[in-house]
């Protein structure tokens, strides 16, 4: 682990490789951007993110250009190859089982989790807000991995932890609702307010869903000022990105 990058630890096969970004790369990105922005949506031109997208290809000696989503803060999958279409697949996550495939996920409070199977024939990356993780975007991941949960594990990248995440009611009851024991990761504030605990929420319902090895958090990016956050920032903030793939292609 770097400022610049974080390279998951987690005990996936050798040809399955892994990365994270943060706003201290090697970008052309100019303030409130830091230097490493790379979400077109966040407010700076495209060619400035256009150049650090491709910064970001040569820096990890990607086998293909990531294939980026246009998230939505939904439960949609994508099953993609390498090549790019005409135009981001509008999705939360996506799978892929092509080698040289680049998964990219973006960004800046919201948990990326990353996917593999145990024989590395698989991976898979999601988007999860709270919005997406209450709609089972994670379990509609593992779904179309096509592999039994038992093969499967996942990573939790960098989120805002949940000290640094107030929500109101509406986001507590879309969990508590549906599953009582998700009370146990909100922490009450002030009436009608609540910590939330995203990262521990995303546990609970990949092992709902019958998927054990759970790697990774520990991260909280209102905090940590190297990654962006959203609600440290403002609507002006960039986006940092995690990244899964098959060498090999």
């Amino acid at each position: 682990m770097t400022d610049t990058w974080i390279f998951p630890d987690w005990p996936a096969p050798a040809h399955v490789r892994a990365a994270v970004s943060t706003r201290e790369g090697p970008g052309v990105s100019a303030p409130p951007f830091g230097r490493f922005n790379l979400g077109m949506r966040s407010g700076e031109s495209a060619e400035v993110v256009e150049s650090n997208r491709d910064v970001l290809q040569q820096a990890l000696a990607l086998p293909s250009t990531p294939r980026w989503l246009h998230q939505v803060h939904g439960s949609t999958v994508a099953e993609l190859g390498p090549l790019p279409g005409a135009h981001e697949p509008q999705a939360d996550a996506a799978v892929s089982r092509i080698p040289g495939t680049v998964l990219a996920i973006l960004t800046a409070d919201c948990l990326p989790v990353l996917f593999c199977t145990d024989d590395g024939r698989g991976i898979g990356a999601a988007h999860a807000g709270w919005r997406g993780l209450a709609a089972g975007v994670l379990e509609a991941t593992a779904e179309q991995m096509q592999a039994s949960p038992a093969r499967l594990m996942a990573w939790l990248g960098p989120c805002i932890a949940g000290p640094s995440y107030e929500v109101g009611e509406e986001v507590r009851a879309a969990f508590v609702d549906r599953s009582p024991g998700a009370a146990a990761c909100f922490a009450p504030t002030r009436p009608g307010h609540w910590h939330c605990d995203l990262a521990a929420l995303a546990r609970q319902r990949l092992a709902a869903a019958g998927i054990a090895r759970v790697h990774g958090g520990g991260f909280d990016t209102f905090d940590e000022t190297r990654f962006y956050s959203y609600r440290r920032e403002g609507a002006r903030s960039g986006r940092f990105a995690s990244l899964v793939w098959l060498a090999g292609g």
